[in-house]
């Protein structure tokens, strides 16, 4: 099985920022397309009940014919998508391992604009967790294991600590350079070079634009307020749309720093790189894991990039593979 310890780069790939512009780039998006589309896999969509009226997009990958181990849920990072490069890749590993995946879509991700009204934001976990359970009940799921991304990593883990109450056979989480404490994260994002700001602020901002334009009664916030920084972006966003009184409130509502995982019942394994620019570290230094839970550290990755080659391989999807593999039966 890997380990943290086999992820070495070539001299060249050790940037940080390299790493990161690499790890979503369209070149790791085309060889996603391909990989997936290799393995032979019947791909269909799924409009899942989230509760409460939501609704969410997933896509589920089958090889017809074939009798799954069991399914993977896979969960993109903010302003991803089920189509990004690093979601096609990691399905295209865990279908060669002989598992189902299923592709799910946050709300306002991917081309979901249209299917609820209210603004996506990070607290909706809820709708997550609902629409989990409909898609284990529709597809008979037996044995479900999940990865996520960033963010994704963060509502997997999370998930992790609903999956009993919702009843989902859940057998383990891999996660990805997760959001540990959203707080700061957005200190780190404003110390970063501009390059990350731009490139969220960007597909937010668009992502915003398109949610107002398809339906402008309920959203006729004005380009002003799209022209607010990230911080302030955030605080109205937390404010008008989300709930809270302050964006620090916002912030603690889905953070899992500290001691939050400690109860976790789910078995984990964490991917972290230490150069993340995006993810401090030190949040994971001050990190209170169960025994079940593993974190796995590599000097280098950037943040969910993880690239070995300029051909675009990726380390992350094949450990994610032989984590969620090795948690299943064999047949």
């Amino acid at each position: 099985m890997l380990t943290a310890a086999d992820y070495r780069p070539p001299r060249l790939l050790r940037n940080p920022h390299l790493q990161s512009v690499l790890g979503s780039s369209g070149l790791r998006r085309h060889r996603g397309l391909r990989a997936l589309a290799a393995t032979g896999a019947e791909t269909s969509e799924h409009i899942l009940d989230g509760g409460g009226g939501a609704r969410l997009q997933g896509w589920h990958s089958r090889v017809p014919g074939r009798e799954p181990r069991g399914m993977a849920l896979l969960l993109h990072g903010w302003e991803g998508s089920a189509d990004s490069g690093y979601m096609r890749l990691t399905a295209a590993r865990l279908l060669a391992d002989g598992l189902d995946v299923f592709r799910l879509n946050f709300r306002d991700h991917g081309d979901t604009h249209h299917l609820n009204e209210g603004l996506f934001h990070s607290n909706r976990l809820d709708e997550v967790v609902h629409a989990v359970a409909d898609m284990v009940q529709r597809l008979r799921v037996r044995d479900l294991v999940v990865a996520g991304y960033s963010l994704g990593g963060n509502h997997a883990l999370r998930l992790g600590l609903r999956a009993g109450i919702a009843g989902l056979p859940l057998r383990h989480i891999a996660a990805v350079c997760p959001l540990v404490d959203p707080a700061t994260t957005m200190s780190s994002m404003e110390r970063a070079p501009q390059l990350y700001d731009w490139y969220f602020r960007r597909k937010w901002r668009s992502s915003l634009v398109r949610k107002r334009a398809l339906f402008p009664e309920q959203h006729c916030y004005d380009d002003a307020t799209l022209a607010l920084d990230m911080r302030s972006l955030t605080a109205w966003l937390a404010q008008r749309y989300a709930g809270f009184g302050t964006v620090e409130d916002y912030f603690d509502s889905y953070s899992i720093a500290g001691d939050r995982l400690a109860a976790l019942p789910v078995p984990a394994s964490v991917l972290m790189a230490q150069d993340d620019p995006v993810i401090p570290f030190d949040d994971f230094r001050q990190w209170r894991l169960p025994p079940s839970a593993a974190l796995e550290v590599t000097r280098w990755g950037g943040h969910c990039a993880f690239v070995e080659s300029l051909s675009g391989d990726g380390f992350a999807e094949r450990w994610v593979a032989d984590r969620l593999g090795a948690a299943l039966p064999r047949r």
